[in-house]
């Protein structure tokens, strides 16, 4: 009878370390409260550089986009949609992901599927006026990411970058 005691509460043990661990490193990831009601992501700077970096070529594809929807340049809409689909996640190492919570991680991939639906949508219609009902889809996941988070280095810069 005791070795079924013992092997239940190994399983019991087993069970609660893997959802604590499920919790902290995919749900949760590494924050800390931040003083503008926004969480704020603790990353290593070179970390930190690779997420601004992707943010940035967020921005720089955005405006890609309106310049080929203004210029009705089908190509350039194409291109910059397709440099930012889900076949550029394949750069973030795994320790990165492990770090970024839940609803972040979320926002990204909602946001390069967005993009893919947008190439997809240009070699399928070949219309601006597509594209430009798409733009403000890729622009509310960076508005909702900005508006819930901030990425810093150090937990001890939230007071800091936040008066």
């Amino acid at each position: 009878m005791k070795k079924y005691s013992i092997a239940w509460l190994i399983v019991g043990l087993s069970v609660l370390l893997n959802g604590l661990f499920i919790y902290l490193f995919i749900v949760k990831g590494t924050t800390v409260p931040s003083t503008d009601n926004r969480f704020a992501i603790v990353l290593t700077p070179g970390e930190r550089d690779l997420v601004l970096s992707e943010m940035r070529a967020f921005l720089s594809a955005v405006q890609q986009i309106s310049q080929g929807i203004a210029n009705k340049d089908m190509a350039t809409i194409k291109q910059a949609s397709q440099s930012l689909g889900m076949a550029a996640t394949t750069k973030v190492p795994v320790s990165l992901m492990g770090k970024l919570p839940l609803e972040f991680k979320k926002l990204g991939f909602g946001t390069h599927e967005a993009f893919d639906q947008l190439a997809q949508d240009m070699v399928q219609m070949d219309d601006t006026a597509v594209a430009l009902e798409r733009l403000p889809v890729l622009l509310g996941g960076c508005v909702a990411c900005h508006a819930s988070y901030q990425i810093i280095t150090d937990a001890t810069q939230v007071a800091d970058r936040n008066p």
